[in-house]
């Protein structure tokens, strides 16, 4: 029932956002979110326990008040990102700060780039957005919910960004798309059950290692991609300077120092717009 009731919200929230002009859209998908907020009681409970557990809030009402924005957010994200080419066809619609050593990667047809994000602002959108420059292959997991996830599909566009599986038999998938010079895009904020700990708003999480052992082992360059919205369908896209870590000789205690810059490039993403994270995920276990 609760997955019917996800998809009829997400059915409801295209057939408003073809009608309505991009503004009304996107408080439409947003009052959708909430109506998702209310009924999906676990999830809340996750979402307002993680927010507590963060310290980004005052208190359980506080708490409650922040998760149901961002669930708002969150039904704003399904949509834009299903209508995109309303954002990616506006070159008023996003702002993008790019740095010039990672300009200069983008740009270069033969040279491969690590981008590393998390579910902060519409992170679907960034890498749609930066496969402009050249393929962006980004890594997903089906959603919980297949009928979402097969509406989702069938309304991104295309471009040249891509979703490939999380799981998957070949080794060097990876390995091949950079060498292309491709943009492989990662999200690090998901519970790791392989990965190491490392402190995420002051607490150990289990955090994936994927993109620093690529970085170390392949020397590809790698970022850190924030995707924040602005007003309406209207973001500021911010990728930072190129992350250097000197090699130390010592490959475990490398990886662990790449994946505490970006735990905490993104926690400090989140402690600016709090309402524009993904908070009802089990991020601490």
């Amino acid at each position: 029932m609760l997955h019917f009731l996800e998809y009829l919200a997400a059915r409801l929230a295209l057939f408003g956002v073809d009608l309505l002009p991009p503004a009304a859209a996107s408080r439409w998908a947003g009052w959708l979110g909430v109506l998702w907020w209310t009924a999906d009681r676990p999830r809340r409970r996750v979402a307002t326990s993680n927010i507590l557990r963060a310290g980004v809030a005052d208190g359980a009402p506080d708490a409650r008040a922040l998760g149901r924005a961002a669930a708002r957010h969150m039904g704003m994200v399904l949509v834009e990102s299903m209508k995109s080419a309303r954002v990616l066809d506006d070159p008023e619609r996003v702002r993008a700060r790019i740095p010039g050593d990672v300009q200069a990667m983008l740009e270069d047809p033969a040279q491969g780039l690590i981008v590393v994000s998390g579910h902060f602002g519409n992170w679907d959108l960034a890498g749609q957005w930066l496969s402009r420059y050249k393929p962006v292959a980004g890594i997903s997991r089906a959603m919980n919910n297949p009928r979402v996830e097969r509406l989702a599909q069938s309304r991104r566009p295309r471009r040249g960004f891509r979703m490939i599986p999380k799981y998957d038999p070949d080794p060097r998938r990876f390995l091949k798309l950079l060498g292309d010079g491709e943009v492989l895009a990662l999200l690090v904020d998901q519970h790791a059950r392989q990965g190491i700990e490392v402190p995420f708003f002051g607490h150990p999480a289990k955090t994936h290692t994927t993109a620093a052992m690529l970085h170390l082992v392949t020397r590809t360059p790698l970022t850190f991609a924030v995707c924040r919205r602005t007003a309406p369908m209207t973001f500021e896209l911010s990728l930072s300077p190129l992350i250097e870590q000197p090699r130390s000789g010592d490959r475990k205690a490398d990886v662990e120092a790449i994946v505490r810059t970006l735990n905490a490039r993104l926690e400090e993403a989140i402690r600016r717009d709090p309402d524009q994270y993904l908070w009802g995920h089990r991020r601490w276990r």
